[in-house]
């Protein structure tokens, strides 16, 4: 079992919305693309925000270390501007 769940991220990242805006992410996708822009740039050498190692002083994958950033709101998701183009 995944921990926190795609259902259990999305609440939390929307958690602090205005009621009338729309929910910055509403698909497990947008979880998905924004770990992984994350983990990439904690492969190259960008510092974690949060502890990278588990409590038995295991190292945490960047994966993991995304996961954590985004649940803890250390990262954000930020809304794609109109006509905004991928990076």
């Amino acid at each position: 079992m995944i921990h926190p769940s795609y259902v259990e991220m999305i609440e939390h990242i929307n958690e602090g919305q205005d009621q009338e805006e729309a929910p910055l992410v509403t698909s497990r996708y947008s979880v998905v693309l924004a770990t992984a822009k994350r983990a990439r740039q904690l492969i190259d050498g960008a510092e974690p925000k949060v502890d990278p190692t588990y409590p038995n002083g295991k190292e945490k994958k960047p994966l993991s270390i995304a996961v954590d950033e985004l649940y803890s709101g250390k990262v954000k998701i930020l809304p794609r501007e109109e006509g905004e183009e991928n990076d």
